[in-house]
Order: C-alpha cells, then sequence, then structure tokens
C-alpha cells in the first residue's frame, strides 16, 4: 500500500500511486530502480538480478558474480557449451592440454593439475611424479 513502504533504493516512504517490487521484501520507488554497478534503470521491461540487497542488470551481474572460464576468466552466455572438470568450467575452446595446446573433447583422458588441463600424452611425460601417481581423469 502507498505510504508505508520504503524504498529499498533511497530508504524514503514510498507515496507513489506505483512501486516496483523485486522480491516480497524489497520495494523501491520507480525512479530508484537501478542496477547498483552501471546505473541503468529497471523496470518492468528488462531482467533484474538481486545480491545482498542491491539491484543488477543481467550484464553486471553476470560479469561480477557469474561463473568465469578456469582459462581464460571470461564469462558464460546462456548458449555455450562448456566442459567442466572437477569444480572448474570451461568453454569448450579453452578445454586444451597447458602443454601441447590441443583441444580435448568428450571422452579424452587428461589429467587436472591447479588449472591446468594435460591430455594423456603430456601426462604421462609429468616430470614431477605426483601427477602421473594420480592417473588420467576423465570428464
Amino acid at each position: 500500500r502507498p505510504g508505508l513502504a520504503l524504498c529499498a533504493g533511497c530508504g524514503g516512504r514510498i507515496q507513489d500511486p506505483f512501486l516496483l517490487r523485486v522480491s516480497p521484501d524489497l520495494e523501491w520507488h520507480v525512479a530508484c530502480l537501478k542496477c547498483a554497478e552501471c546505473g541503468q534503470p529497471l523496470d518492468e521491461t528488462c531482467t533484474c538480478f538481486l545480491r545482498d540487497g542491491k539491484a543488477y542488470c543481467k550484464r553486471d551481474y553476470s560479469r561480477l558474480f557469474g561463473i568465469k572460464c578456469a582459462q581464460c576468466r571470461a564469462s558464460f552466455s546462456s548458449s555455450d557449451l562448456v566442459m567442466r572438470a572437477r569444480d572448474h568450467v570451461y568453454h569448450l575452446e579453452c578445454f586444451r592440454c597447458a602443454t601441447c595446446g590441443r583441444q580435448l573433447l568428450p571422452g579424452d583422458q587428461f589429467c587436472l593439475r591447479d588449472r591446468d588441463l594435460l591430455c594423456r600424452a603430456d601426462h604421462g611425460h609429468s616430470h614431477d611424479g605426483t601427477a602421473a601417481a594420480r592417473g588420467p581423469r576423465s570428464p
């Protein structure tokens, strides 16, 4: 109801006939709902993302909080196909052996050392012995 709600953006009472409610307990003046990072106005025509009580546009939310490729550190788009190795996620084109640069494909055996992927051939030539003792891993 107008006059009872407090704006999550400016903290003032919302006396306006319209307000924007993003979650059950967060309401804004129409003019106050903006991306906390770039200031883009957020309204019913665009997607709004919340984090720690702050609102973000899709681009900034993805850039700041989205999963990043373990190799190139770039964000993923919703249409990207990815490869996973343990808790690391890679673009398909980034899923390559760190030694020889060969792209690793589904079913290929590989070893993961930190963020570095090693194909089976290069893993077999390991010099420290610890990685070779673990054996190759598959996706």
